[in-house]
């Protein structure tokens, strides 16, 4: 595995597990952006990675923010806005890939670390952990896909209400809103967030990918076209060695062995 000075990888049976690591409070930054790239890039190539989760070194931060002295120096509205489309092309890409990526939210959880959690497919956090776009307060708004991705998880009303108070939630709140799937113990995230990695993990390849692009492709167009998406991502499986052994362990009443083909 390739050497990172602020994100290390490791793998645990099909789950690749990725930790930003920029202590003292996982601050993002180019470099930090730059690796973790790296890294989601060596996952999505790695064909024994079916599933990734994404973490925070530390038990008291998962990432504070970006970090505040890169924005002091944008010099142009264009050196900005360059600088926020590239973190935008990262975080598609994390939204948009094949395999499934779970935030695991041991810390607290603001600006930049909160638009990256939204970026990722679930989100398992900290009951304790802090979530927040506090931005309003620096005289600046999200940019990292802040004002997008928050309405579309908890509803247009709620995420204004964040994003013009700068108010924080505890991860429980974050919960009961459906910012995330679930809150529990501090102690219990990374083993929540593993295990539920690992349950997806056990199923064939083929259906994970196809239904994750079903939903993402979905939500972007009309229900009609949204379906007729999913009548195709539907009939591409048929004829998948999965598929059959999936029916088939069921008439059988077994578990089926999956071969991601």
């Amino acid at each position: 595995m390739t050497e990172r000075q602020y994100v290390k990888l490791t793998k645990e049976d099909r789950v690749a597990i990725i930790t930003l690591d920029n202590p003292p409070v996982n601050m993002v930054s180019q470099p930090v952006v730059t690796d973790l790239q790296s890294a989601l890039e060596e996952a999505w190539a790695d064909d024994e990675v079916k599933v990734i989760v994404i973490t925070g070194g530390g038990q008291i931060v998962f990432v504070a923010g970006a970090d505040i002295n890169v924005i002091l120096e944008f010099g142009t509205p264009a050196e900005a806005k360059e600088i926020v489309m590239q973190a935008h092309e990262l975080f598609q890409a994390i939204e948009n890939s094949p395999k499934p990526i779970i935030a695991a939210i041991n810390g607290h959880c603001l600006g930049a670390g909160n638009e990256l959690a939204m970026a990722c497919h679930m989100r398992i956090a900290n009951n304790r952990a802090m979530f927040g776009q506090p931005e309003i307060g620096l005289g600046i708004i999200p940019g990292f896909g802040g004002t997008q991705r928050l309405p579309r998880l908890v509803g247009k009303g709620k995420a204004l209400e964040l994003i013009l108070t700068g108010d924080r939630i505890t991860g429980a709140e974050a919960a009961s809103i459906g910012l995330v799937n679930k809150a529990v113990p501090g102690t219990e995230v990374m083993k929540t967030a593993v295990g539920l990695a690992k349950k997806i993990a056990s199923f064939g390849k083929p259906s994970i990918t196809a239904a994750i692009e079903a939903v993402n492709e979905g939500l972007v167009v009309s229900l009609p076209e949204a379906l007729e998406i999913e009548a195709e991502k539907f009939s591409s499986l048929v004829d998948t060695e999965d598929m059959r052994e999936g029916l088939t362990a069921f008439l059988e009443k077994r578990q089926p062995k999956f071969q991601d083909k």
